[in-house]
């Protein structure tokens, strides 16, 4: 189930929500236009996301350590195991 951030649209802070939140909500549910707490209009925001980063390249040996079958290409369709 994704997360969705959302805001209030007027930009005041609430003493109840805190003008923005995180909900957790299925993709079938129908969109957000009232916060569930303060019941003021909300707009969703886009959100960042985190990917990770590979910090080096992944040698053979490595591949091999993580139960990867290495193959090496040596013709037209023709593969060896290496």
């Amino acid at each position: 189930m994704p997360l969705y951030e959302y805001e209030l649209e007027s930009g005041d802070g609430c003493g109840v929500c805190g003008g923005k939140f995180t909900l957790r909500r299925p993709l079938s549910a129908k969109p957000l236009t009232n916060c569930p707490l303060c019941k003021k209009p909300v707009r969703k925001l886009i959100s960042g996301f985190n990917t990770p980063t590979i910090t080096k390249p992944v040698s053979i040996s490595d591949a091999k350590k993580a139960g990867f079958t290495v193959l090496k290409k040596v013709g037209k369709g023709e593969y060896e195991r290496q």
